[in-house]
């Protein structure tokens, strides 16, 4: 389908990019991003990092040793990245495929990759999703990229059936989340769900406002129409795309994780309702990136 112009990052030469180390589920990022290349009619960008190699002479037998160790492992990387290239075009013989093999700090190679990117692709460390299997690069880059930054994990991340489902706050930081999620569904002619849960009774909170300071009564007609005029605006520019509003009494992350056993994407923003800029731990986004059941995009709001 026709691509428009409100999806993040949508430069007609804009690749996906996507970050590999070898492990498992770089693997499977990778085959998720050359498949979605081929759908959009994108190159692929393949980027590993390795750490920074010595530029002097070396002047020891230890520096000597660190020299052809770090050749060693930047002979390696090419390697890998030659490997993923024709991994990438055996599942996508039509795309075009670059690589980069990038030194220095991995977080900070690929969050600046992700400025020029139409999507930046990241694969979990374990398909246990915990805390500890995520690994710094993945958080640092999911917290501070630039646009959408798609988590691949779950146990069918290809999955073409089940909506694009998109978690919806009901602040403006979420408007990014809300386009790309409708540009989403209109490239994938999927049904588009957005889910709104009106009650976060761990914050005392909801769109920024206390409880405290608003009328109970009449709470869910409010919001059935907060959430209908957060999507008015882009179901006229995505008229293809039919929408399904849920409203949830409570808990916004579980509620999307259920929907993530059936969805084919998951979108939600990067900033939560405090407004902390980049503070995912704890999210509803970060908790998603490791709970989640199909792939999950995170929509930055720049």
């Amino acid at each position: 389908m026709t691509e428009h112009s409100d999806h993040p990052h949508l430069s007609a030469t804009a690749a996906v990019v996507v970050g590999i180390d070898g492990s498992q589920g770089s693997d499977t990022a990778l085959a998720w991003a050359a498949r979605t290349a081929a759908d959009r009619d994108r190159g692929l960008h393949i980027v590993h990092c390795t750490n920074p190699i010595a530029d002097r002479t070396p002047r020891s037998a230890y520096d000597a040793f660190i020299y052809a160790t770090m050749q060693d492992i930047r002979l390696a990387g090419q390697k890998m990245l030659t490997a993923a290239r024709a991994d990438a075009l055996a599942v996508a013989p039509a795309i075009t495929v670059t690589t980069e093999l990038a030194t220095g700090n991995p977080s900070r190679t690929l969050i600046d990759a992700s400025a020029h990117a139409h999507l930046l692709v990241l694969g979990m460390r374990d398909t246990a999703g915990t805390i500890a299997h995520l690994g710094s690069t993945l958080l640092a880059v999911t917290a501070h990229a630039r646009g959408a930054v798609v988590v691949v994990r779950g146990p069918d991340p290809d999955r073409r059936s089940g909506p694009v489902v998109v978690g919806v706050d009901g602040s403006s930081v979420g408007e990014p989340a809300i386009g790309a999620a409708f540009a989403e569904a209109s490239q994938r002619g999927s049904e588009l769900v957005a889910v709104h849960a009106w009650s976060d009774l761990s914050q005392g909170q909801f769109g920024g406002t206390s409880y405290l300071d608003m009328p109970i009564e009449g709470f869910a007609v409010a919001e059935e129409a907060l959430l209908a005029e957060r999507l008015a605006g882009w179901s006229e520019r995505f008229p293809e795309v039919v929408v399904r509003r849920e409203i949830e009494l409570f808990g916004p992350r579980e509620n999307l994780a259920q929907w993530s056993q059936t969805a084919q994407l998951v979108v939600v923003g990067s900033r939560g309702r405090g407004g902390f800029r980049g503070l995912l731990l704890g999210s509803t986004s970060n908790w998603l990136v490791q709970h989640a059941q199909c792939p999950v995009m995170v929509v930055h709001h720049d």
